[in-house]
């Protein structure tokens, strides 16, 4: 038994009323333990576990919050778990990804502009334009699907996010394959009597293109009929937090999907690289293998950290991929294009050249 007093110089005075107990008060945010082997008035006092609270002093035992809570700092009330994706309102990162995504469209429309003004020239037409301009206009929207990342996650984005990127840009591979075979052919064509010849032309590209994406669509179609994304609650990766995310639904969908844009640029790499020493006024095939080289380095980093990663971390590696695809591989064999035509133009390397794989083009007759 504990006393407490007061002495002064008149009288005794005795403060403070004597107590029977061998532990102190447990405060609110803990709970009582049992000392074994002692008085039940002998305890400890313990903090209450991860995601539980308790209000009164001495408490027997803690409680547990609801599932959209989560205890304070002194575990002696709920409050509401942290709600996290990525924002506009509370990421810099996403008025980052904005912005790029801003830049490299102008761009893209400043190279479509420039293509249209040479669309007459050899050099665009011998980079059979209509694939330029699908390419090009297909990476516009390839960019557009990045605003379907970011802000809070719902059923319908969940379900055109992936779907939408996955189809635009099989339809950028393909028409990058088609471009290369076309290479490879018109690299073949300049045999005087080549059998090769009769594939030069517009039929074959756009049925490349419509075959390889056609395959892609299919995908998507029976991947969102059959187990489509949808919105995702986690709860459990992050304490505190509840981290609203898309579910692909169907994995097995969502990485055929990414295996085969994997797939077509392989296929569009190796092809490349066999005829990338062709002469250099064609050497399209080159800017082609340094893309797809870009491309696979750009993804597999992308896959290693998505499968890492959660939460707006994870959206925020998939808007990096998309961007780093567009803006550093893919424009690039355009953009030679380009080059090509101011550095070739109206020479007579160009107009030997064109004449021979056959295009019709008026200073073929005054050369020949």
């Amino acid at each position: 038994m504990s006393w407490s007093r007061f002495f002064n110089l008149d009288f005794f005075l005795v403060i403070q009323v004597p107590y029977s107990r061998c532990s102190q008060e447990c405060f609110p945010g803990s709970r009582k333990a049992v000392i074994k082997g002692h008085h039940i008035c002998c305890y400890d006092c313990i903090l209450c576990s991860i995601g539980e609270i308790s209000n009164d002093s001495d408490a027997e035992n803690c409680e547990k919050c609801l599932y959209t809570e989560w205890p304070n700092e002194a575990r002696d009330k709920c409050v509401p778990k942290v709600i996290e994706f990525l924002s506009y309102d509370t990421d810099v990162v996403a008025y980052v990804f904005l912005f790029l995504s801003v830049l490299s469209s102008t761009t893209i429309i400043l190279i479509i502009g420039i293509f249209t003004f040479l669309r007459n020239t050899p050099v665009v037409r011998a980079n059979n334009r209509n694939l330029s301009f699908l390419i090009l206009v297909s990476l516009k929207l390839s960019l557009l699907c990045i605003f379907l990342f970011i802000g809070k996650p719902v059923d319908i984005t969940c379900m055109l996010r992936h779907v939408s990127f996955g189809i635009i840009f099989t339809i950028v591979l393909s028409a990058i394959l088609a471009k290369t075979i076309i290479v490879c052919i018109a690299f073949k064509a300049t045999t005087p009597g080549s059998s090769w010849r009769k594939w030069l032309g517009v039929k074959l590209p756009n049925f490349i293109v419509v075959i390889l994406s056609s395959l892609q669509v299919l995908n998507a179609i029976f991947w969102l009929l059959f187990s489509p994304p949808f919105q995702e609650l986690d709860m459990v990766s992050y304490p505190g937090k509840i981290i609203i995310q898309c579910n692909e639904g169907s994995r097995l969908a969502f990485y055929v999907m990414l295996g085969y844009m994997g797939f077509l640029a392989a296929v569009s790499l190796i092809l490349a690289f066999t005829v990338r020493k062709l002469p250099d006024i064609y050497n399209e095939a080159k800017y082609i293998t340094f893309s797809m080289l870009v491309f696979f380095s750009v993804w597999i980093c992308a896959i290693l950290a998505y499968v890492s990663s959660k939460g707006k971390n994870m959206v925020s590696v998939e808007v990096f991929a998309i961007l780093a695809s567009v803006v550093l591989s893919i424009p690039i064999p355009q953009v030679s294009g380009i080059g090509r035509y101011l550095r070739y133009r109206n020479s007579d390397t160009e107009i030997r050249y064109f004449c021979d794989i056959g295009y019709r083009y008026r200073k073929c007759k005054i050369k020949n």
